[in-house]
């Protein structure tokens, strides 16, 4: 692991120093775990974009979505009990 030094605000310090006192953990794991929480959600953003891009490039049409209906096996309805 390599040592890196980062500048806060103090009223966000103190909230972390809160928070990491409740969980019980030290600041660098909760900055560790922020990080990779961070890049994951920015990974999906990225992903959610690309599958929005490929849908305006190329929109599914009506014949492509029946012929996957028509081979699809739901198994029997859902009967409310």
């Amino acid at each position: 692991m390599k040592t890196i030094r980062i500048t806060l605000p103090q009223e966000l310090l103190t909230k972390i120093d809160r928070t990491v006192a409740e969980l019980d953990i030290n600041r660098s794991g909760f900055a560790l775990q922020a990080f990779e929480d961070a890049l994951f959600r920015l990974w999906v953003a990225k992903m959610e974009q690309q599958h929005a891009e490929a849908y305006v490039r190329r929109p599914k049409n009506q014949n492509e979505m029946a012929l996957r209906e028509n081979i699809q096996d739901w198994g029997e309805p859902y009967a409310a009990r």
